[in-house]
């Protein structure tokens, strides 16, 4: 790998930041499946015209295939490509062996995501070497034991690493020493930044600011009357490097939920009051097997025009009862009033999370002995056992519907 003091032994731990990325992770999870596919273009996401991609191999984004993109034009950009389903739970599945691979180096990692991490190996190094060693030694071993790759980029700050691991892609290793940061930095495009979307970066091209290196330069006066105090303090420390976080271990999930596009726009409360059930228990199910309750839920409607609302209410207990979820999202459903209004997506959110034990249950005189909770536990073991929807509640039980979704939904997590 070229570019800033590519990996060597040398490197010390004035740079023990470590940010490891899988490469193309869903994609990649699909080719080991399936091995037929190696090479091949191979595109993650629903296939139906409103279906999104979730990941692409390289292969695909030589077409200029991205995530996010919708289905249909990935499709016209790169027509012979494999388009396959998602399955969620194959991902987490690999997801848990590489960070239990993480921590068997460093009790401080701060998972971003299922195929991304930050950790701090800068207590490591008597045990395995240095940074670079550790780096090349995780890479190794995914790619051993899981059969994909992952990039790694090695810094002083959590900031720098995460632009080294997007350079070193796919399937490599950088790092830059504190000495090299402004080489490595000023050079880059504005929107490297973190903070600068599409807003911003119109109006730092206003100022004549397209690099790093322009922003780096600009007195932090004048990008704070230009941004406001925040987001001008913000991208000038960003712009010479300084990112005083500290990789945080374990960091509590703030929300879990899911949502779906429909194959074609609806308006039938019934379908959508369907949808809402489907995602409620999706919903349910990831806060127990995460441990947690949740005393807030959300739900997000978009509409055939792509106009997007929410609305959220907070219940008196902390639950993690599917049937719960699915009765508070249809009042806020209600709620919206909508008279036969198209609707292109339906999304439940539970927000406000807190480990199970941490949430004290009111006891209600006179209850069974067992209710919904204890039904959906009793189908969370089945699923383990007969793989899920093997009981699932009877509305689910239907036939297909010209507006229903197709294949799995998005489950979402931050």
């Amino acid at each position: 790998m070229s570019g800033p003091s590519a990996a060597s032994s040398a490197a010390s731990s004035d740079t023990g930041i470590l940010h490891v990325d899988m490469d193309a992770f869903f994609a990649s999870v699909e080719v080991r499946r399936r091995p037929e596919l190696a090479g091949l273009p191979v595109i993650v996401g629903g296939a139906g015209n409103r279906g999104v991609v979730t990941s692409a191999t390289y292969e695909a984004r030589r077409y200029g295939v991205r995530s996010a993109m919708p289905m249909s034009r990935a499709r016209r950009l790169c027509p012979k490509a494999v388009i396959v389903p998602g399955n969620m739970d194959a991902y987490v599945e690999v997801s848990k062996a590489i960070m239990a691979l993480f921590a068997m180096v460093t009790p401080l990692v701060e998972p971003l995501s299922l195929d991304e991490a930050f950790l701090d190996v800068r207590g490591a190094g008597r045990r395995l070497g240095d940074p670079v060693m550790i780096g090349q030694w995780l890479r190794a071993r995914v790619a051993d034991e899981q059969g994909i790759t992952c990039s790694v980029g090695v810094a002083a700050s959590k900031f720098v690493a995460k632009l080294a691991s997007t350079h070193a892609k796919p399937d490599g290793l950088l790092r830059v020493a504190p000495g090299e940061v402004m080489d490595f930095l000023h050079p880059l495009p504005a929107t490297a930044l973190w903070g600068v979307g599409a807003k911003t970066e119109e109006q730092l091209t206003r100022l004549g600011l397209r690099t790093v290196g322009d922003i780096a330069t600009t007195p932090r006066a004048t990008l704070i009357r230009a941004l406001g105090a925040a987001a001008g303090a913000h991208l000038y420390e960003l712009s010479w490097g300084r990112d005083p976080r500290h990789v945080v271990p374990n960091e509590p999930d703030r929300s879990t939920g899911a949502e779906e596009t429909f194959a074609s726009d609806v308006d039938d409360p019934v379908i959508i009051r369907r949808e809402l059930l489907r995602l409620s228990e999706r919903t349910a199910g990831g806060l127990r097997s995460g441990g947690h309750v949740a005393r807030t839920v959300t739900i997000k409607v978009r509409f055939a025009d792509f106009k997007t609302i929410t609305r959220s209410k907070t219940l008196r207990e902390a639950t993690d009862v599917g049937h719960e979820i699915y009765q508070l999202a249809c009042e806020l459903f209600d709620s919206l009033g909508l008279d036969r209004a198209r609707i292109r997506l339906v999304g439940v959110r539970a927000e406000g999370l807190r480990p199970v034990g941490q949430a004290p249950r009111q006891l209600v005189l006179g209850a069974p002995e067992c209710g919904w909770r204890e039904a959906e536990v009793a189908a969370d073991a089945a699923a383990v056992r007969f793989g899920r929807g093997a009981v699932r509640p009877a509305a689910l039980v239907h036939r297909q519907h010209p507006g229903l979704p197709r294949g799995t939904e998005r489950p979402s997590q931050t």
